[in-house]
């Protein structure tokens, strides 16, 4: 069987891996609009967290965000070391840039 994302392809959407959205169980963040959502659909050709599907609760466009198990393993890694801590403050860290501006090379 292939890894998924292995094929270099194109993402596939929940429909193509056979995914009704609706029956699945969603880990939520917290309450109300703007909560990030998770879920980790199991199916008949792979296993539970092969793919990973994130959405935004409220979306009115109700869009869903596909990962395969490699993907997902990268991001939670950098979560835990602190790679987002930057992007995630209100207020930049002594040295860093603001949201939205370029890193300068160090001196």
């Amino acid at each position: 069987m292939t890894q998924p994302g292995a094929t270099g392809g194109a993402k596939p959407a929940p429909a193509d891996l056979g995914i009704d959205p609706a029956a699945l169980d969603w880990t939520r963040s917290g309450d109300g609009d703007g909560s990030i959502e998770v879920a980790f659909p199991a199916g008949p050709r792979w296993t539970r967290g092969d793919w990973v599907l994130v959405r935004v609760a409220g979306d009115p466009d109700e869009r869903i965000l596909v990962f395969d198990r490699n993907e997902w393993e990268c991001f939670i890694d950098g979560a835990r070391n602190g790679e987002f801590d930057a992007a995630a403050a209100t207020e930049p860290a002594a040295g860093e840039p603001a949201a939205g501006e370029p890193r300068r090379p160090a001196d």
